[in-house]
């Protein structure tokens, strides 16, 4: 009898510390949230494009400059004999290639290694992860 009541005694501590360890919802009315795994090859294209263009209208402006020694520095007060400086084109980026039969994922047109882009619309400018920031590779997801 002894041990019977020594062996339920043991089952019930068993179960009690087993019970503690698990989690409780203290809120049941409220719902889970379930976090997305941001995506790390994604770059914002409107601060690219803003810095681009800045540096764009300032070497234009200091352009202006050297040309206008009298100090006329806007294009449509100048004179009629004076060439307008010329306008840069935007630098265009390769497209990657799809991945066959993996949605989502592509090949980088630098090296040929798979970039996951999944959740990234088609289109957008996006850093090759696999070069340093320094080198700046960017390509557009097909």
């Amino acid at each position: 009898m002894k041990n019977i009541r020594l062996s339920t005694g043991f089952a019930v501590l068993g179960c009690l510390l087993l019970a503690s360890c698990y989690p409780v919802n203290e809120n049941p009315n409220q719902k889970k949230v379930t976090k997305k795994a941001p995506a790390t090859v994604a770059t914002n294209p409107d601060p690219q494009k803003l810095k681009e263009q800045e540096a764009l209208k300032k070497k234009e402006q200091e352009e202006l400059a050297q040309n206008n020694p009298a100090g006329n520095t806007d294009p449509a007060t100048q004179p009629a004999g004076q060439p307008k400086p010329p306008v840069e084109s935007k630098t265009e980026y390769a497209f990657a290639n799809k991945v066959p039969g993996k949605e989502g994922f592509v090949f980088s047109p630098y090296n040929n290694k798979v970039v996951d882009v999944r959740d990234i619309p088609t289109g957008t400018l996006v850093m090759d992860p696999t070069y340093p920031a320094a080198e700046k590779k960017f390509f557009r997801v097909p």
